[in-house]
């Protein structure tokens, strides 16, 4: 699943093209991703204005003039392509939900597996959309800081791996992450959260925000689905230390460990028994 770099690099890239300008034609080819597309979906879209394109966690919010704004999550597989006005685009059976813009650029939300969301709120009701009211702060964010981690982690008995990935507690973290981090903070992910200390939280952190930063300069992680919006892969996948490497050698200065995997809420978690404690 995309996360907050992959996110990201996505809204950058569609800032230039979108912001400030008139949405000539919206289309939905199918009713339904996860949850059902709105019905007037084209109708409210058509005609309207962008302003800008924001961030919150792993949604993409993109405002219009009227006040309206549209939720988009990229779900496991969502992918949007941008063609520039010109460019032959050729709709695929995944393509399912696409926007022309009055420059003549054509927007397409492709998405195999359907997990997606788009859906609309507006701007005063967005901070309290049933989506977006639970989740915590941006790590890339002045909200995002030690105190506020150690005061999360506070008597949380949960591992460390899992309190991170948690939304409430910090926003659009994901296990290629989380993993990416503890690794470089040397914590064992089976940790409980509120076994850290505060010099062990102050350090983690300023390596959240350099790993994310990172990997959003990389254009994200391409494992399977994801691309940027110009068809480029991410290639942050080509500076991972631990995630995807069971079996090979701790990257680790002076470590002769070597990357394990286990397994925790049902996801992977890789990291070195020697230098993660």
């Amino acid at each position: 699943m995309p996360e907050l770099p992959e996110v990201e690099t996505v809204r950058r890239g569609l800032l230039p093209v979108l912001a400030g300008v008139v949405i000539k034609e919206a289309v939905a080819r199918r009713g339904n991703l996860r949850f059902p597309i709105p019905s007037d979906f084209a109708a409210r879209l058509k005609g309207n204005r962008v302003v800008t394109l924001r961030r919150r966690s792993k949604y993409i919010l993109m405002d219009f003039e009227d006040g309206l704004v549209l939720i988009l999550h990229l779900g496991m597989s969502g992918r949007v392509t941008i063609y520039k006005a010109g460019e032959t685009v050729d709709i695929g059976k995944h393509d399912h939900v696409s926007f022309i813009t009055e420059r003549g650029d054509h927007i397409v939300y492709t998405d195999p597996r359907r997990f997606g969301i788009i859906t609309f709120t507006t701007v005063e009701g967005a901070e309290t959309h049933s989506l977006l009211k639970n989740i915590g702060p941006e790590p890339l964010g002045n909200g995002f800081n030690a105190a506020v981690l150690l005061s999360a982690f506070d008597g949380k008995r949960a591992n460390i791996k899992s309190a991170l990935l948690d939304q409430r507690v910090v926003a659009g973290l994901g296990n290629i992450y989380v993993c990416e981090t503890l690794w470089r903070a040397g914590i064992h992910p089976e940790r409980q959260a509120r076994s850290l200390t505060e010099k062990q939280v102050e350090a983690v952190v300023p390596i959240i925000r350099e790993i994310l930063q990172d990997a959003i300069a990389a254009g994200g992680s391409t494992l399977k689905d994801y691309a940027q919006v110009d068809g480029e892969l991410g290639y942050f996948q080509h500076s991972f230390k631990v995630y995807g490497r069971e079996g090979e050698n701790c990257l680790a200065e002076g470590c002769k460990g070597i990357i394990q995997r286990i397994v925790q809420s049902n996801r992977s978690t890789f990291f070195c028994a020697k230098c993660q404690n």
